[in-house]
């Protein structure tokens, strides 16, 4: 039974794979977005965190999982003289090779971890079962690779722990490679290996070549993680300037975290948003059975007695020192957690879990920003097939969504230069007034198109319609008289239906169930070619 239900479950976790929702820019802008720019020369935009006096992303541990997979596409449509592959072809490339990564490495380290066999099984299931298993962590989050190495870090800690007759110089060079990679990843890594670490002092105390495997491999292995920064931001320098004036992103990451002025750029939270919130919306139904758990006898649950229990909520106790405090910051603690609370005793919370992650999994993996990609994706098509004649170059707003990657537009097709304009949540009437100064007057061909979801009733007055026929009602006529008296009209060109923008819900204004009808009844993104009215 159990190998029919993980079967079902990989089957789920491949769909949400290759679906196109977007979680976060993070998950375009500090990896496919840099290195699709300097391989296939497709337009991209350089994130500031690259761009910098002092860069604070490292290029080390996101080398082998974003460069080195389009390099090999590359290679291969080289090879067969196909040109460069399209942009859909590596961005499913790269979803599923982090589906993977997650199948292969983080299923294989819960399996591991969990010290009973006959729990293993089901702990992997329940992991797998997770709606963060299904999305998150086959993104391409930094946050995603760190859930990797931690749980891997904990499996070799482990390893070591328990050999009490050898010191294996091979599971210390691991471990050293892990904490140095995790460490350039992200600075939050040693979160999570901090106390489970505290382990291995005695096991050094008695075996100091361990130690001294562990140091030295650490050593060996962060030279080559500067050494690979240092070349990546100064292409012309010397081996010797390494060593002279190196770039050690995760001390550049670490000053400007702990900056708060520099953190409320990007939202302060309370220092509880962890726990209260966060936990909450990864876990769902298992977090509240865990929190009823903390009053019932013994005083100390049962399920936080192991080390996974202990990483998990030592790191969210000191990430919660930051103020800044994201959902994704924690998916190392979601494979960590389930694999020690037990789901077996209660049908009614197997339940609920099936249809929490269910219902998540659907909002966060299809529809959560969900037109974004595939309207970059068929952006060139949209304007090459618009009424409007040949354009040599054309200008696409973006408005109300995620910034829109542009890599995606690809590199092979330049007969028409595309300039992407992201205006964000810009008010609507200021949007209007961008839109105002580049739409050309009536004897000109409009190049000028407008990406914007469905649910921003604002432009529903500058929406052109089609003549009325005689037997539609007169709020349609109305409607068509309004948008005819409006500066600039709006003709609708493409409309993907799998997009709700959540951070377009209003509930203090507009009232919770007509923005939920807005929202969720009018959900999809929409590309609008912008002309003026011409009478």
């Amino acid at each position: 039974m159990w190998r029919r239900t993980y079967l079902l479950l990989l089957v789920i976790r491949v769909y949400f794979a290759l679906s196109p929702s977007y979680l976060h820019p993070d998950e375009n802008f500090q990896g496919p977005e840099l290195f699709a720019g300097r391989i296939f020369s497709f337009p991209s935009k350089i994130p500031w965190e690259f761009t910098v006096e002092h860069p604070i992303r490292s290029i080390f541990p996101i080398w082998a999982a974003y460069e080195l997979p389009m390099n090999l596409l590359k290679w291969f449509y080289t090879e067969t003289g196909e040109g460069s592959p399209p942009p859909h072809m590596i961005y499913n490339a790269l979803r599923g090779g982090m589906f993977l990564l997650s199948f292969v490495l983080e299923d294989w380290a819960i399996y591991e971890l969990v010290p009973s066999p006959r729990h293993r099984r089901a702990t992997v299931v329940l992991v797998a079962s997770s709606y963060v298993t299904w999305t998150y962590q086959t993104h391409t989050f930094s946050n995603s690779l760190e859930t990797l190495l931690v749980a891997w870090g904990l499996v070799l800690i482990r390893r070591i722990v328990n050999n009490k007759r050898h010191s294996s110089f091979f599971s210390h060079a691991v471990l050293a490679f892990i904490a140095v990679v995790g460490v350039f990843n992200r600075i939050t890594f040693p979160a999570f290996l901090l106390f489970p670490g505290l382990q291995l002092l005695p096991q050094f105390q008695r075996k100091p070549l361990g130690l001294a495997a562990f140091l030295l491999f650490g050593l060996f292995f962060s030279f080559i993680a500067i050494y690979t920064d240092t070349i990546f931001y100064r292409p012309t320098a010397s081996f010797l300037s390494v060593f002279r004036h190196p770039i050690i992103t995760p001390l550049n990451n670490l000053l400007y975290n702990t900056d708060t002025a520099n953190l409320a750029q990007h939202g302060l939270h309370p220092h509880y948003q962890h726990f209260t919130a966060n936990l909450l919306q990864l876990l769902g139904p298992a977090y509240i059975a865990m929190i009823v758990s903390l009053f019932s006898r013994p005083l100390i649950p049962y399920w936080m007695r192991n080390v996974r229990a202990l990483s998990a909520l030592s790191a969210t106790m000191l990430l919660s020192l930051f103020p800044h405090q994201e959902p994704r910051f924690l998916l190392p603690v979601v494979p960590l957690l389930l694999s020690c609370f037990p789901m077996r005793g209660s049908r009614l919370l197997v339940v609920v879990w099936v249809i929490f992650n269910a219902a998540m999994g659907f909002l966060m993996g299809v529809y959560h920003q969900g037109g974004v990609v595939p309207t970059q994706l068929a952006m060139r098509d949209i304007v090459s097939s618009s009424p409007t004649p040949y354009i040599p170059s054309a200008t696409v707003f973006w408005w109300k969504t995620y910034s829109p990657p542009l890599w995606l537009l690809g590199g092979d097709d330049q007969s028409t230069e595309i300039q992407t304009l992201d205006l964000m949540g810009m008010s609507g009437v200021d949007m209007i007034q961008q839109l105002e100064l580049v739409v050309p007057g009536c004897s000109t061909p409009s190049p000028v198109f407008l990406v914007a979801p469905t649910s921003a009733t604002f432009l529903d007055q500058y929406v052109f319609s089609a003549p009325q026929s005689q037997d539609q009602d007169q709020d349609q006529d109305q409607d068509q008289a309004q948008a005819q008296n409006q500066t600039l009209q709006l003709h609708q060109l493409w409309s993907y239906r799998n997009h709700l923008n959540l951070d377009d819900m209003d509930f203090g204004d507009d009232g919770i169930l007509p923005t939920l009808k807005r929202v969720v009844g009018r959900r999809g993104l929409d590309v609008w070619s912008v002309q003026r009215s011409c009478k």
